[in-house]
């Protein structure tokens, strides 16, 4: 299979909010950890990193119980599979639990399981990044670094350990490249041309913040009149991230807009990221809580995804680490200032500009309609 339909079939199978770094990757080669001391900074270690082995980890982790549940955002049920067999193909006697739901579903669902004393995973992998930061100030957080640590890109990380992101996701909008012709690439101000009326699907930007903060960048970028226009194009709004792509790999639609994607390649849909255009990127944040009951195992599971295997195993070619090099003709996503990596995390913790984003696109595009792709999951999924 060509890295290409590689890509295509995590697109296919729901790439959004929360791609895991390892989906594609099920045959990476064992990796290890590097050198490194989890109980913090000493004389030898002086970045305090994880010192164990991915097998270390792995045997420790069994002796602990050999159980492990994770809560990652995302948009469908399926979304993690090929993370969750890539992690059991290399440990298989872990017992993992992987529950996808949209983030802001999860973040609250947390909060309600800290509240009544019924706490259910031991990693958190969300879009909302603001919670990482508040849950850092209520103490949730075990501050840790795993092996890898001091190479992710400073920005993508909390210095004291408390997070980490994992993974670097871009949103932007996608195209059929043989339908628009690949002689002159679509820029978002090209998708408010009558010609693409009833072409195109794209999520509820009212709906996902990661969607929202992208058409707030175009708002600014084009003016309110370019959303006026983008209303009266008889957009196929869907909620799910994932909607976009699939209704674009499916042939139902010429273009997709608010959706994760890559841009390696062109063939047979093109990922806009040109230079001069806004899209938007953030590192998909990824913590141990304090009060987990499988710590160690968690520790496993940010070791591996941190690893440079599962770095370079990218669907994307993007990796949160400065050593491990993106495919030819891609940059570090923080190299491109039309990514907005810094814009999204301020977005994120000003939580009343948000609502007000979110009110007004209302205005223009309707209301959410539509349950949840994840499926309505309740108060303790995974337990």
């Amino acid at each position: 299979m060509s890295s290409f339909l590689s890509r295509r079939h995590v697109l296919a199978t729901g790439a959004g909010a929360a791609l895991g770094v390892g989906t594609v990757a099920a045959n990476a080669a064992p990796a290890t950890a590097s050198p490194a001391n989890s109980r913090g900074a000493t004389r030898d270690n002086p970045r305090g990193e994880e010192r164990r082995t991915l097998d270390e980890l792995y045997r420790a982790a069994l002796a602990e119980g050999g159980k492990l549940v994770v809560y990652a955002g995302g948009d469908t049920p399926t979304q993690q599979d090929g993370t969750k067999a890539a992690f059991k193909a290399r440990f298989p006697e872990i017992d993992l639990t992987l529950v996808v739901d949209y983030s802001k579903y999860h973040d609250v669902r947390v909060d309600n399981q800290f509240a009544t004393d019924t706490l259910v995973p031991d990693v958190v992998q969300f879009q909302t990044l603001q919670d990482f930061d508040r849950w850092k100030r209520q103490g949730r957080l075990l501050h840790y670094k795993p092996a890898g640590f001091s190479k992710v890109y400073d920005r993508f990380k909390d210095p004291e350990g408390a997070w980490v992101a994992t993974g670097a996701i871009a949103f932007s909008f996608m195209y059929n490249t043989a339908a628009v012709g690949a002689r002159t690439p679509l820029t978002p101000r090209d998708l408010v041309d009558p010609k693409w009326k009833g072409k195109i699907a794209s999520a509820f930007p009212h709906d996902d913040d990661a969607v929202l903060y992208l058409f707030t960048l175009y708002a600014r970028k084009y003016g309110w009149d370019w959303v006026a226009k983008f209303a009266a194009q008889d957009v196929q709004f869907a909620r799910g991230s994932n909607s976009p792509g699939d209704a674009v790999f499916g042939g139902q639609k010429t273009i997709g807009v608010g959706t994760a994607g890559s841009a390696v390649g062109t063939s047979p849909v093109t990922f806009a990221i040109g230079a001069g255009h806004p899209f938007m990127a953030w590192g998909q944040r990824m913590a141990v809580l304090k009060e987990a009951k499988n710590s160690t195992a968690a520790k496993l599971f940010l070791n591996w995804q941190l690893s440079t295997e599962m770095q370079n195993g990218s669907f994307n070619g993007w990796s949160v680490r400065t050593d491990v090099t993106p495919p030819a003709g891609l940059k570090p996503i923080w190299e491109y200032p039309n990514a907005y990596v810094d814009g999204f995390p301020r977005f994120m913790s000003d939580r009343a500009e948000v609502e007000r984003w979110k009110q007004t696109f209302a205005l223009y595009f309707g209301e959410v309609k539509g349950d949840p792709t994840p499926g309505w999951l309740g108060l303790h999924p995974g337990a």
